[in-house]
């Protein structure tokens, strides 16, 4: 009886190529990163993708495969410099015991903030400085994250407030416009050679609350 022919055996498919995802986070986070340095320093109009991918060290052509533009570059820049503040300062505060004074969450607020300005320079700095300049698009979808930052202070600020921590004849909206934007410049010019980080929180918190006059008897 003839053996009935043997049915070739399928080759076994090649393995894909590893896919470029496998490097991405660390390409992405190196291309932000040079991005809002290159942003901080030259200006959003005057930065091109070209540097960006020279100074990341990717070719010119590769990072669309990360980033669609220059502006989604950019769009993450501002809210990755936003959400370090804005957690810095969100775990400072919570970390307190349940019965801790506004005067000490405000004051860890601050604390907070400074050291996320401070510790993510390049994107907290480009966000500052570039914020004008930006196209419309980006600014208006940054706003939203924005926006969260400042609701989160505005509770903390007018539940202080009514607790009698703050002052009555003060709008607490001001108050935050003021204390933040005071904050937000200290990225500029803090030299940690003339002072320890929690020499400037301590400084700032006893202006914030104490105020710049002496206290002289009459």
């Amino acid at each position: 009886m003839p053996k009935k022919p043997v049915a070739a055996k399928a080759s076994a498919p090649e393995p894909a190529p590893a896919p470029p995802a496998a490097t991405e986070p660390d390409t992405r986070d190196r291309v932000l990163l040079e991005a809002a340095r290159l942003f901080r320093h030259q200006g959003y109009a005057a930065t091109t993708l070209r540097q960006v991918a020279d100074a990341a060290g990717v070719k010119a052509g590769s990072i669309y495969y990360h980033f669609e533009s220059k502006e989604v570059i950019l769009g993450e820049v501002l809210d990755k410099g936003m959400l370090n503040v804005t957690d810095a300062v969100r775990q400072r505060v919570e970390a307190l015991p349940a019965d801790a004074s506004w005067r000490d969450k405000i004051a860890a607020g601050i604390t907070a903030h400074l050291w996320g300005m401070l510790h993510y320079g390049d994107f907290t700095s480009a966000n500052i400085r570039i914020y004008g300049q930006i196209p419309a698009t980006a600014k208006s979808r940054h706003r939203i994250v924005r926006r969260v930052y400042a609701d989160y202070w505005d509770r903390m600020l007018e539940s202080a407030r009514e607790a009698g921590e703050l002052r009555q004849d003060v709008n607490t909206t001001v108050i935050r416009l003021f204390l933040i934007g005071a904050l937000n410049w200290t990225v500029e010019w803090y030299n940690p050679q003339r002072g320890s980080l929690q020499d400037l929180s301590r400084q700032i918190v006893d202006v914030v609350f104490d105020g710049i006059l002496g206290h002289t008897k009459h």
